[in-house]
């Protein structure tokens, strides 16, 4: 059948399909758990034997064991290639899903903080007062001010530490 391949006879690469369509597409399947692209490995492998049948060698094994050989390696390269691709998309949504937790968390802390503590950090962020003026506002002393601000961010920095995972180093 090589010989046959090589002088480019047609009926020679149909009937090699005929004989190890079905072993090829079965473990391209077996690989990548995708039927559209196990029928594309298949036909991948089939248009490699036509292009390149000198690459067979009947003294190192049957056909069938170098056709299986062949589809492996095409299908794992496939594989491969699409774990590449979708290797920073999961990473985003990981990112995504990470930064919300941590938002939420921060939400929640905000809400069940004490009122005094709510109330420093709102003058100080969002109204940007420094804590003098946090102080003259809230009716306290600047050491009292100080003290509320520092526990609230504090509590704050607690949702960003519980919104990363252990031996994580990324940026969140």
């Amino acid at each position: 059948m090589q010989q046959r391949l090589a002088r480019g006879e047609a009926a020679a690469l149909g009937e090699m399909y005929d004989r190890f369509a079905s072993l090829v597409h079965n473990l391209a399947h077996r690989v990548l758990d995708d039927e559209r692209a196990a029928d594309s490995v298949t036909r991948e492998v089939f248009a490699h034997v036509w292009e390149h049948p000198e690459t067979y060698d009947p003294k190192e094994g049957p056909l069938r064991s170098w056709l299986a050989e062949v589809t492996q390696r095409v299908a794992v390269q496939r594989l491969r290639d699409r774990e590449a691709l979708e290797q920073p998309l999961r990473e985003e949504r990981e990112s995504t899903v990470r930064r919300a937790s941590v938002a939420a968390r921060a939400d929640y802390i905000v809400h069940s903080m004490p009122a005094p503590l709510r109330a420093a950090l709102d003058l100080a962020y969002n109204q940007r007062r420094d804590y003098r003026q946090t102080a003259a506002d809230l009716g306290v002393t600047e050491d009292e001010a100080r003290r509320r601000l520092r526990l609230g961010l504090q509590l704050l920095a607690t949702a960003h530490d519980a919104g990363t995972p252990p031996g994580y180093r990324g940026a969140v």
